[in-house]
């Protein structure tokens, strides 16, 4: 697997772009300066868990959105470290978009 500019594994990075939801997000998408497959899996925690935070306060389904969010979280970590590049419906395509 390839380096990023932070001297991480991309892979690496990638799945360490989701271990604190957006903020992780956030601060490798501010601090990669190279590696297109780490900027999509930031932007795509990013998008993905400020939906998951926004969704939480709707009281009838907060505790459906706090279990899909924790498989998601796990799935995606797990995707990122296998170096995949797995892009949700929707928020995938404006993490790529919004990534490059």
């Amino acid at each position: 697997m390839a380096k990023s500019s932070t001297g991480l594994d991309e892979n690496v990075a990638g799945l360490l772009c989701y271990i604190a939801g957006w903020v992780s997000g956030l601060v490798f998408f501010l601090i990669e300066k190279d590696s297109k497959f780490v900027k999509f899996h930031a932007m795509q925690s990013i998008i993905t868990f400020v939906a998951v935070v926004i969704l939480a306060f709707i009281p009838i389904i907060n505790w459906v959105i706090g279990v899909l969010a924790l498989v998601l979280w796990i799935v995606l970590m797990i995707k990122a470290y296998q170096g995949e590049k797995f892009k949700l419906p929707v928020i995938g395509d404006l993490a790529e978009k919004w990534s490059a």
